[in-house]
């Protein structure tokens, strides 16, 4: 069916429409279908795109905001894209408020679309005039003709995904959906969409997945609010109770570790082409779960794809930060992969026997640019010849050239297996030991230099 065949008057119009795309290679071995609603198709890059616009238009139709308004909300991410995307078509302000600890990127990103962004302290308590919620607040209240978008507690939130984003799955599903996934942050696209689909079929299961430290899940079985703890998955749980989440929608919650989360949104990457954030992992993580134990060819999952992965290379698609925060296991080296990582040309092994003069030792060294030779004899380390001294032998008394490298070597050089750490090997190489064989099946197959051992811990290759 083709899409966008006609014109659009401005880039608010290409708002919604998503595509929803079916997941194949994370779900091999799972009978059950999964589709994925592709909410960075939106031009803004996320499911906020639905509502900053209609939050904006909510507020023109009842008065509160009028042409030159200032349009003010406390947000770091997507909810300010999609404000500041409508605010640039329709000429309005736009002031966001932002904690200090949001990467530099998200601010250049609201600021390039024309809004102001201030930056609040993040080490206060939630009551302080300079929490980022309360400064916004403040802004909205000092300036006549303007808004506080309030996403947490704005009921236009939920309204819209029930107007937009549930209707259009139920459309693209042909009301065949039978459970839908979706992980809240104020909780408007779960909370909508799970509403609509439900009126349509009351048999639809909503599940919702949680980041495990939001305080989302304990509060759906208790309602009781408990102390949250921090976690790394943006955008999604939280630690304070939004109206804009309609706790009697979901039927079912699931906790997902950030580990799980990050590691499978990375998969959806390389696997099915799909680039998104870290929040999308969650609700990819419940929606396997899902999908795996309802085992029915005839059943039909939909879960959502927040928004554009292009946000967080500094962080979900980062090795080092993932390292940093035990995502990712630091990467263990062997000794065995810098013998592979050598690109001297020369053979992994340069040795020579204890009879071999000190003239062929020198020479051979000269061929293949080493500095030192381990003296081999039967397969086994006997010593050991390094170009400095046997050249300071050979100038002090010549003769020298011609003695085999038996009567002037030094002692052997240290064993050690291939698949010894690195880290390990480092420790053992100093000045007086400047090299040490490998060991692989029992025989010697190469020598590591500290050299060698330098480049692999540089990343020069």
């Amino acid at each position: 069916m083709p899409a966008h065949t006609e014109p659009y008057a401005n880039v608010l119009e290409t708002i919604g429409w998503t595509p929803l795309i079916r997941l194949n290679k994370l779900t091999q071995g799972i009978r059950t279908p999964l589709y994925a609603k592709a909410e960075f198709f939106n031009p803004g890059g996320s499911v906020k795109d639905r509502i900053g616009l209609a939050m904006i238009e909510a507020a023109e139709r009842e008065g509160r905001l009028r042409p030159g308004g200032l349009i003010v909300e406390a947000t770091s991410g997507n909810t300010g894209v999609g404000l500041a995307l409508a605010a640039a078509v329709k000429g309005y302000r736009c002031i966001f408020t932002m904690p200090d600890k949001m990467s530099q990127e998200k601010a250049r990103l609201l600021r390039a679309l024309g809004a102001e962004v201030i930056i609040t302290p993040t080490a206060v308590p939630p009551d302080h005039p300079e929490n980022y919620i309360m400064k916004g607040r403040a802004i909205a209240a000092a300036h006549p003709n303007a808004i506080f978008a309030d996403q947490h507690y704005n009921p236009v939130n939920p309204e819209v995904h029930y107007r937009t984003t549930g209707p259009e799955i139920w459309q693209q599903t042909a009301g065949k959906i039978t459970h839908f996934v979706c992980a809240p942050g104020t909780g408007g696209t779960v909370s909508g969409a799970g509403r609509f689909l439900k009126e349509r079929n009351p048999k639809v299961w909503v599940v919702a997945g949680d980041p495990l430290g939001s305080i989302y899940t304990e509060y759906a079985r208790t309602r009781q609010k408990t102390e949250g703890h921090p976690y790394k998955v943006e955008g999604i749980g939280g630690d304070k109770i939004p109206t804009s989440l309609h706790w009697d929608v979901i039927d079912e919650w699931i906790t997902v570790p950030d580990k799980d989360a990050i590691l499978s949104v990375r998969r959806l990457a390389k696997e099915e082409g799909l680039f998104c954030g870290g929040s999308t992992g969650v609700n990819l993580v419940a929606a396997l779960e899902v999908a795996r134990r309802v085992d029915d060819p005839q059943a039909l999952v939909v879960t959502v794809l927040c928004d554009t992965g292009e946000r967080y290379l500094s962080k979900v698609y980062n090795d080092e930060w993932l390292r940093e925060n035990q995502i990712l296991e630091t990467e263990r080296v062997t000794v065995a992969r810098v013998l592979e990582a050598k690109n001297s040309g020369a053979p992994p092994l340069i040795s020579v026997a204890p009879t071999t003069t000190v003239r062929q030792a020198l020479n051979l060294m000269s061929t293949y640019n080493v500095s030192q030779l381990p003296v081999l004899d039967g397969g086994d380390g006997v010593g050991a010849v390094s170009e400095p001294a046997l050249m300071a032998k050979a100038l002090e008394q010549p003769a020298t050239l011609d003695q085999a490298v038996q009567e002037v070597m030094d002692g052997p050089f240290p064993v050690v297996d291939a698949d010894l750490p690195v880290e390990r090997l480092t420790a053992l190489l100093s000045r007086e030991t400047p090299a040490a064989l490998v060991r692989r099946d029992g025989k010697i197959a190469g020598i590591v230099t500290r050299y060698d051992v330098l480049h692999q811990l540089a990343g020069i290759r």
